[in-house]
Parts: C-alpha cells; structure tokens; sequence
C-alpha cells in the first residue's frame, strides 16, 4: 500500500481540483468533514474514477448530497489490488465508525464452541472476547444451537466439560463420567493419545470434515478388528453409525451443506437482516441483525455492507446465498476464498430447497424488522411518559441504573446499566467490585461504585476537585466515561440516594434543575408496600415522592431498567462467589502447588477428608514433609501457629 495522500479543504472543498491529482490504481478514500471527523470511508477499483462520481453532475441520493456538501478533505492510500482494499475498508470502517458508513453494529455476544489448547483440552461453550488459547467454531446463530451442538459433542467423543479448577481437584470420576459424556482425564481413566484422538476426531467433525472422520474412524474400526481388539471395533462402529445418523437426517439438496442464507428487509431506513446458518448439513437456526444504515434505504446497499463486514471477521462457509443481487460479488468470492484457503461461491439465484430458505429467511426478517419497530415504538412512548412523570423539559436519551448485590456481605458486586432511545446498551454496561467496605454495607457500596462511574466522568469534564482525585488511579477515562446520563436511577431508599447525592456533589457533577436542564437527574427507586412490582416510589431531589401505580407507562420503564440492573448485579455476584469458592484454601498455604494440592486432595478424596485428617496423616501424602504437613493443619483449622 502506498502513503496517503490529503487534499484540505478552506471553505468549500473543489471536489473536481483534486480528482484530478489522483491515480487510476485501486485503494481505499476517506471523507473528513471540517472539524477532522470522518464521514465516510469506500474502497475503489479505480480511485480516480470512483471519488469523481461524488462530484459530477449526476442526480444523488439527498444523503449522499448532504455528505458531500460536509467534505473537507480527503484521504487515500492506494493498494496493490482491490481485494487488498475491501480488507482495509472493512478495518478502517470498524475503527473510524464512520458517520455516513453503513455499518454492522459491534456484537460480543456472538457464541462459539471453544476447544481449549490445554494439555487435556475442554470442549465448552464460549461467549465473548476470543483471548483464550484454542480453537474457536462457530459463530453460531443462537445459543441454543451451540448447547445442541455440544451435546452431540460430548455424547459422541466424550470429551471433558467442566473448569480448569474442578479438572484438577478432581478425587473421583463425576456425574458426567458415569452416563457416558467423558471419560474422565481427571482421574487417569483415559489414556493420553486415546484422549488426544478424540480431540482430534472433535475437530474434524466441527470443521464440518465429516467424510474425512468417516474414514478414519472406519480405517481404526478395521485395525481394531485386525488386531482382535472386538469391544473397541465395536465402539468405533457405533460412533460411526451415529455420525451417519446425523448426516442422514440433514441433508440439504442430497449433499451435506456448508452455507449461509441471508435476507435483508427494510422500512424506511431501517434494516434487518437475517442469517440461516448450516453446517456440516446441520441447521443451526438463524439470527437477526440490525445495521445501522447512516439514512440509507436501498436494502442491496445494506445487504453488500453487511456481508463485506461480516464475513472480514468470521470464517465464511463454501456457499453465500442472498436473497437479491449485491455489488463486487466477484470481488467479496475472492477475498473471502482467500481469507478461507478454500472456495467460497455468493449465489443470488437460486431455486428448489434454498430457494424455500430463501422465502423462509426474507419472512423471517419482515417480521423481526416489525417486532422491532413495534418496540421502538413503545419504548418511545415509554420514554416520553417518563419525562412526563418527572417534569422534564425533554425525554431523556440515556438512563443510567445502579444495584447493589452480595450474600451477607460476602462478593458484594455493583452493577450500572444503561439504556437510551432504543433500549438497553449492553456494549456499555459495567460491573464494579466492591472492596475496603464493611461487608453488608449497601450505602459505602454505592458510595463506591458511583464514586468508581463519576470521577473519570468529571476528570473528563474538567469539574475534578484536586482533592477528590488523591489516592486513586489516574487512568485517561474512556470518551463513554464523559457521557453523563439524563436520567441516573439508584436502587434504593432515601439512604442510597443521599450517598448518590453526595457523590455528585464532591465530583462537581451538575444537577438537573430549571436553570441547568443539562444536568442530570437524580432519581431513588424504593420497593412499594410488601415489594409489589408496580407499586414503586420515586424519590426525587426536591424531596418529592411519586407513586404512579402500575399503571404508569413512565414506572414501567424505570421497572424495566432496575430490572435489568437488578439481574446484571446478581449474575455478576454469582459467578464472583462462585469463584472464590471454588478455590481451594490450599493455594493459599505457601509451599503448595499444583502438584501437591492434587496428590492431597486425591489422598484424601477432597478438602473434607483432608481437613478431617491429623498432621500426621497429612505428612503420609507423597511431597509433604512434617513442617509443611503441620502449616496445611493449622491452616485449615486457623490455628495462631500457622506462618
């Protein structure tokens, strides 16, 4: 790729000057308004030709002509070859998020079958950042297709499912050894390259490589018998057998099918488009998305943008089938066949079977985009109803929710949510771990937390008092940690309230009043009589007190966001006790590691047996000398003499 070049622009921008500068080679435009922000990024076969369309006469579409009426400058950097620059627009596009780009919305939420890289790999599900080690399949549409794929997994290879702190801490073989779902590595009843080969017959059949497994499983079948080795033969045909069973029953146009359908509906402009995915023959279900079009209402715009983006970050099957004729087809099939190592076809017309997918998939996707519509629809009318109910000049565009969860004092976990115009933004939900406080202490919990939310906002905002910055990290805050919310909801009575008030005090955060209406308003949301759903009271910073009932559009909407913060706090407290259960008291005793925790706990069949066990006992235990056998005793029964 060549170095960019610029063109800056003062006062208007002569479009038509410096086309003339550019070159016929292809590569990759970029649209700056005036104050340096991108409004649009595009790849070009020629960039000569494809930058002059933006300024010749031609009729254009009002958006494209208010974007050009905004350019500035422009950037280009030239590529080798136009495959070269579909991949750089899709960089560029997910790292700049253009304004006028349209573009598929950051999901995280995507689920995958992970096979981990361990010594005696995990076959589990996965959602989220793919940081661990090991190999990722999918993505797939739903979770539940990844569950019914795992369960197939399991069943057929018997492959471990369980965390890496239960696998090494186990004494005995668990419930999942006993129905047949894994042959339990934990305890040694499996050899190593038994193991290793099924891990990598689990490969094989993820990879949708099923023939292939076929035939190695039927060439190990035939060298089992050969060797007299009757019982294993007889496993491995069965495991054939079943694979068989599958394949028969997915079939898709007599063959096994790898491929994508898609559709793309549209009203006004906004978008759905919807996915059926198959693998290995096997159909996964679908999954709708909704991309944010930047104005436009041509769904084969749309559909093409989509497919360029999405298939950049995921592996793309063999067949891509659309339910309408998209731009580059030629150009995506050879970037994507070279991103794959193998062949990938986009087909557009299509009949028989995957033109009843097709039919199915553009159904599908009208009534998604409807649903969807219908929701904006009321959370709008919910959202104005709340303004209504607490006297805002307008109806809030961002709530924010905080709650407080923990057992007797024990993980405490703070939770904020976030909602605007089109409900709940999960991509900016936050947890906090709540530390240094009396367990049990909601009010020094929120007066953490908010503290945690609000001091890189005001840091941000310049409203910082230099000594409420003493004594904590000075990390650069974040551009979402400058938003503050219209609306801030705490989970909690008057005591919770008046910590969310001091809080905001201290950091300089502006209150919502007549005379400040940016501001943000502070609300307590109070469990109503006998913690009724719907007869909740709102406590606000004039000292009122509204009880709308059940009936209130405006309470609906603050029930719906506490909810949520609600379920958010709690699963994060869950899964924050959970872990430091599972953690053996052992790590804590130094001169123990991995080895000697697992040789006691085998030993002694768990940390039960152990800690039933005399100092004596312990020192029995292969690796335990007499003064480490008596700090693990006097550990474990918090005597003063353990060092």
């Amino acid at each position: 790729m060549s170095p960019r070049r610029t063109a800056e622009g003062s006062g208007s921008f002569d479009g038509k000057a410096y086309v003339s500068t550019l070159s016929t080679a292809p590569g990759v435009y970029r649209m700056l308004a005036a104050d340096g922000a991108v409004l649009y990024v595009g790849k070009a076969a020629s960039l000569r030709k494809r930058v002059a369309n933006y300024f010749s006469g031609a009729p254009k579409p009002t958006r494209i002509m208010s974007m050009v009426s905004q350019i500035a400058a422009i950037e280009v950097t030239a590529t080798r070859t136009e495959a070269e620059a579909l991949l750089l627009e899709n960089q560029l596009i997910k790292s700049l998020k253009p304004r006028y780009n349209v573009m598929l919305r950051d999901d995280k939420s995507y689920p995958y079958v992970l096979l981990t890289g361990d010594e005696w790999p995990r076959l589990a599900f996965h959602r989220g950042p793919r940081s661990m080690p090991g190999r990722y399949f999918g993505p797939y549409p739903s979770a539940s297709s990844v569950r019914e794929t795992l369960n197939v997994m399991h069943k057929l290879f018997r492959l471990r499912n369980c965390e890496d702190s239960v696998f090494r801490n186990r004494s005995r073989p668990c419930l999942q050894y006993q129905i047949g779902r894994c042959s339990a590595p934990c305890v040694n009843l499996v050899d190593p390259q038994e193991y290793a080969q099924a891990v990598h017959r689990a490969g094989l059949f993820l990879d949708g490589r099923s023939s292939e497994l076929n035939e190695e499983l039927a060439q190990a079948m035939e060298q089992a018998s050969e060797a007299l080795e009757f019982e294993r033969a007889a496993a491995l045909r069965d495991l054939i057998a079943t694979i068989r069973g599958l394949q028969a029953r997915q079939y898709v146009d007599g063959s096994i099918a790898d491929l994508d359908v898609l559709a793309c509906t549209m009203q006004g402009s906004q978008a759905c488009v919807m996915l059926l995915a198959f693998r290995d023959g096997r159909n996964l279900g679908t999954r709708a998305f909704f991309p944010r079009t930047a104005g436009s209402e041509d769904p084969a715009e749309v559909l093409a943008a989509f497919v360029s983006q999405y298939y950049a970050e995921q592996l793309p099957p063999r067949e891509i089938v659309l339910d309408r004729a998209i731009e580059d087809v030629a150009l995506l099939q050879e970037a994507f066949s070279i991103n794959a190592g193998r062949r990938v076809q986009i087909k557009t017309s299509v009949r028989s079977e995957r033109a009843g997918y097709v039919e199915l998939v553009r159904r599908n996707a009208a009534l998604s985009l409807a649903a969807r519509i219908d929701s904006q629809s009321a959370q709008q009318a919910r959202l104005e109803a709340l303004r209504e109910l607490l006297g805002m000049e307008s109806a809030p565009r961002r709530i924010e929710c905080f709650d407080i969860s923990h057992t007797m004092g024990e993980a405490t976990v703070a939770s904020c949510v976030v909602f605007d115009g089109e409900g709940p933004v999960r991509s900016q939900y936050r947890r906090y771990n709540i530390t240094g406080v009396v367990p049990g202490d909601d009010y020094a919990a929120m007066h953490q937390a908010l503290t945690r939310r609000f001091r890189r906002a005001a840091a941000a905002l310049g409203t910082l008092p230099d000594a409420a910055g003493e004594g904590v990290e000075t990390k650069a805050p974040a551009p979402r940690d400058a938003v503050l919310p219209d609306v801030l909801l705490i989970d909690g009575g008057a005591g919770q309230v008046a910590q969310a008030r001091d809080v905001m005090q201290s950091l300089g955060i502006p209150a919502r009043s007549a005379a400040n209406p940016e501001g943000v308003l502070l609300v307590g949301v109070a469990k109503g009589e006998a913690r009724k759903a719907g007869h909740e009271t709102l406590l606000l910073p004039d000292g009122r007190e509204l009880k709308p009932g059940p009936d209130s559009a405006g309470l609906q909407l603050v029930q719906q966001v506490r909810d949520e913060a609600h379920r958010f706090a709690i699963t994060g407290h869950r899964g924050r006790r959970q872990k430091a259960r599972s953690v053996s008291r052992l790590e804590d005793i130094p001169g123990i590691g991995p080895r000697r925790r697992a040789n006691l706990l085998r030993h002694f069949g768990g940390l039960a047996g152990l800690k039933a066990a005399g100092a004596e006992e312990i020192a029995q235990v292969e690796g335990v000398n007499a003064a480490l056998a008596r700090r693990i005793y006097d550990s474990l029964h918090g005597t003063d003499s353990a060092t």
